[in-house]
């Protein structure tokens, strides 16, 4: 199967960037997810691939074949659609067969083809059904039983799972992995739901405002982000504003009304304005302010109740609001209005530079 290489694309509506410059390798037989909020171009990105529309500059491969001025029809793709596409007045039987019959193919080869895909999708029972009459979940797998019975070597899913509801989705997700991955097919998948692109991904490019910030694996993005926009998207982390005033084995910043705290040195100067991002559930938190610690002491203002973890809700001693998540089955409560003391591996923080835009607009979605 082909990898699909991306090389300086650019798409503009008007005087708007739906892409910028955008570059960018998929590899053979790779679960790749396109990940961002609404309006970052990463379904313009997903059409482009697919021939729906042309890009104003740069160029698109699938493999060594140069593709993007040839029609969607000679690309070798499927394309799954959320809101499942499939044709009402057909059954199912009929939905999946509809691509090797524009393809000419034989009736038994046809045939052949479509028993194989809808075993599959686990719905060769439902074979005479029409659209009306499956759940949405069935819907969808046979979206992707019709794109795979016409051949297709490089699957894109354009947000495949958002009509589906949580339970469903959560489902699904993992059977379109698997049929991806049992085929040998290079699937790229556009999705806003990060925990949905973590999961099923065997690398991720998270997109804002028509580019490309970061490209890698989940743990990757999450562990070892490369900019605020990533380790604010990609999970959740507490924002504290500074300035360095001491670099030595590690990095002295002091935050708002003088309080001081460490993290791992980087390649920050002295007197640099940072931001300190710190993950919600590394954090270790104890009743009591407790000075010796070294840790940030604080009072909690709510705490909300999330099933498997327990949000806490602080406010520090300096004014700054910080959020810890806890496990809730091993979590020995803390009450609302009582003192805490909050401590962090220093070796897992990550310390930027405060961005030009500031603060709030380089987090903005």
């Amino acid at each position: 199967m082909p990898d699909v290489k991306i090389v300086n694309v650019t798409k503009k509506y008007g005087n708007i960037y739906a892409l910028d410059n955008v570059s960018l390798t998929i590899r053979d037989k790779e679960y790749f997810s396109l990940l961002g909020p609404s309006g970052c171009g990463k379904t313009t990105l997903l059409r482009l691939i697919a021939g729906l529309i042309e890009p104003d500059s740069g160029e698109i491969y699938i493999g060594d074949r140069r593709v993007d001025k040839d029609p969607p029809e000679d690309r070798d793709i499927g394309f799954v659609f959320q809101t499942f596409a499939l044709f009402p007045h057909m059954t199912a039987w009929s939905n999946v067969l509809y691509g090797p019959k524009v393809k000419n193919y034989d009736a038994r080869k046809a045939e052949t083809i479509g028993h194989e895909v809808l075993e599959l999708v686990k719905l060769n029972e439902r074979l005479n059904a029409y659209p009306s009459e499956l759940s949405g979940g069935m819907m969808q797998r046979i979206a992707v039983a019709r794109a795979l019975a016409a051949g297709a070597k490089t699957l894109l899913l354009d947000e495949p799972l958002g009509q589906l509801d949580a339970k469903v989705r959560n489902e699904i997700r993992y059977e379109i992995r698997r049929m991806a991955k049992d085929l040998k097919l290079t699937a790229i998948h556009v999705t806003h739901d990060q925990a949905e692109a973590m999961s099923i991904s065997d690398r991720i490019a998270v997109m804002k405002k028509g580019k490309i910030v970061q490209v890698g694996t989940p743990q990757e993005l999450y562990m070892h982000p490369t900019g605020l926009f990533v380790a604010h998207f990609i999970g959740e982390s507490n924002f504290l504003e500074g300035y360095v005033t001491n670099v030595d084995e590690f990095l002295e910043i002091e935050l708002r009304d003088g309080l001081k705290v460490k993290a791992l040195k980087q390649d920050i100067k002295q007197d640099e304005r940072v931001v300190l991002a710190i993950r919600p559930e590394i954090c270790d938190m104890k009743k009591g302010r407790n000075t010796a610690e070294k840790g940030l002491l604080g009072k909690v203002e709510k705490i909300t109740f999330e099933g498997t973890l327990v949000r806490y809700e602080i406010r520090l001693d300096n004014g700054d609001r910080f959020v810890i998540n806890r496990p809730s089955l091993t979590e020995e409560w803390v009450n609302v209005g009582e003192g805490v003391t909050i401590t962090y591996p220093l070796q897992k923080t990550h310390v930027f530079l405060y961005p030009e835009a500031g603060l709030t607009e380089e987090l903005k979605v």
